[in-house]
């Protein structure tokens, strides 16, 4: 190995991703592999600056997103998504997050040779005081998006965040049900998909203190979301029915405890509808929401109760 070898870093439970990750960097020159790695390694080795990184979209451990954003900043390497198929939202989202890019599979040495010429291409393009001091990582997408607002890229925050509650937005969650759903599918783990909400209008003080509630009530790995202007869907990876009823009743006895109130003065009732997969009637994303849609409008017509 040369001095100016270079390195592909990949963090994936998936051999068969590997093994195609493998035989593409094979055919690159100047560029081995690195075995599997798990973010904690990455982040303990500090790789070799101008090293790459790819992410598999479906790593077990964590939302693949949450791992770019840990990876930001901490390292001096491009950072690519590997994603099963082309999504429109995949690339903004991952390059939100503080990742380069996404690569679809099947990966070849083609196509991740024309994907790193194209990266090191733009890099030489930049302005000299546009780039990193080492010439490698970007500054983080999130603030170029505050810095930019002007010019049109705050639509990226539109479509991740709610801006009244902080939560994520209805496009992000329709983006994430395809997804957490084709996970859960892959590796035959359950999946809770929960509806929740009330009935009237609330301030923007009792939004924000229902999302401080469903945050305290949930994981890292769930993902929370507002669907309209008075419910909520939440996505729980690796939980089944019991698990959801569980968070579900915490979140109704919070907000009994402090005795939230709409804008006529009522005292508000949480619904709840819970889905869950696997399950003999769901087959596809659609049926996972839609079931979880049904109970929740069940549980409204019955007063204000969980229905699983």
């Amino acid at each position: 190995m040369t001095e100016s070898t270079r390195t592909v870093r990949i963090v994936t439970n998936d051999e068969a991703l590997f093994a195609s990750a493998r035989g593409a960097v094979a055919a690159l020159e100047g560029w081995h592999i690195a075995e599997p790695q798990t973010v904690e390694d990455l982040l303990a080795s500090r790789p070799t600056p101008g090293d790459v990184i790819l992410l598999d979209a479906w790593l077990r451990a964590e939302n693949v997103y949450e791992s770019c954003r840990r990876l930001t900043g901490k390292t001096k390497c491009r950072t690519f998504v590997v994603t099963d198929e082309r999504n429109d939202f995949a690339p903004e989202i991952a390059t939100f997050c503080g990742a380069t890019g996404t690569l679809e599979r099947p990966l070849s040495g083609e196509k991740l040779r024309a994907l790193l010429e194209a990266e090191e291409g733009r890099e030489r393009s930049l302005p000299e005081e546009s780039r990193s001091e080492d010439g490698g990582e970007r500054e983080l997408p999130e603030n170029l998006v505050r810095d930019l607002v002007g010019d049109g890229a705050g639509r990226l925050i539109d479509v991740l965040i709610d801006p009244e509650t902080g939560l994520f937005s209805y496009d992000y969650l329709s983006f994430k049900l395809d997804e957490e759903f084709k996970r859960a599918q892959r590796f035959s783990q359950p999946l809770s998909c929960v509806m929740l909400g009330f009935e009237g209008q609330v301030d923007d003080e009792v939004l924000g203190a229902l999302s401080s509630i469903f945050l305290n009530a949930s994981r890292d790995t769930d993902l929370l979301g507002r669907f309209d202007q008075s419910s909520f869907l939440f996505f729980l990876p690796n939980t089944g029915p019991d698990g959801a009823e569980v968070m579900a009743t915490r979140i109704r006895e919070s907000a009994e405890e402090q005795g939230l109130r709409d804008l006529v003065g009522d005292e508000i009732v949480i619904s709840v509808g819970i889905s869950y997969c696997p399950h003999p009637e769901i087959e596809h994303c659609e049926d996972l929401f839609a079931r979880a849609r049904g109970a929740f409008l069940s549980a409204q017509q019955e007063g204000g109760v969980v229905v699983s």
